[in-house]
């Protein structure tokens, strides 16, 4: 067993955890972080990102021990106050998901695609969302929410 301290969503968590647990099972399993789905375990469809130390990561292909010392925002971080986070309300307003599944891998990487870049066109949207996939809905809703956050002034 090895020892892990991180930060998770502003609170501090210290545990001993298998040096092979996932990222994604200890947030799930260990922290409670439900809202990060599990979605194929092998880093292709991007529903587990999160935010490690403010950048976008696919949390099942990190193991907890290599986020020892980290902070991590999960979807569930996003939101202040009890009402929606500005990009949340995007994707709301957008109608840019269908089953949600894919949602708040989506979220998670369009904040590190603000932050890097406030102002992103269309076509880097597209490319900054490049590693999360979506079954439903067809990319152009998830576009056009992104682009709706941007130019509201979105950049966390």
């Amino acid at each position: 067993m090895a020892e892990i301290t991180v930060s998770v969503d502003g609170v501090k968590y210290s545990d001993h955890v298998e040096p092979r647990l996932l990222l994604v099972h200890y947030l799930r399993e260990v922290v409670g972080k439900t809202g990060t789905p599990i979605g194929c375990d092998t880093s292709n469809c991007g529903a587990c990102t999160v935010l490690l130390n403010g950048e976008s990561v696919k949390s099942c292909a990190v193991l907890a021990v290599q986020a020892d010392g980290a902070e991590i925002t999960t979807i569930q971080g996003m939101a202040n106050g009890g009402g929606l986070h500005p990009l949340q309300q995007a994707f709301h307003q957008e109608h840019a998901l269908q089953c949600g599944y894919c949602t708040p891998g989506m979220i998670m990487a369009a904040s590190d695609l603000l932050r890097e870049n406030p102002s992103p066109s269309d076509e880097e949207i597209r490319e900054g969302l490049e590693g999360n996939l979506c079954r439903c809905t067809g990319y152009e809703n998830i576009v056009r929410a992104v682009r709706r956050a941007a130019q509201a002034g979105v950049s966390k």
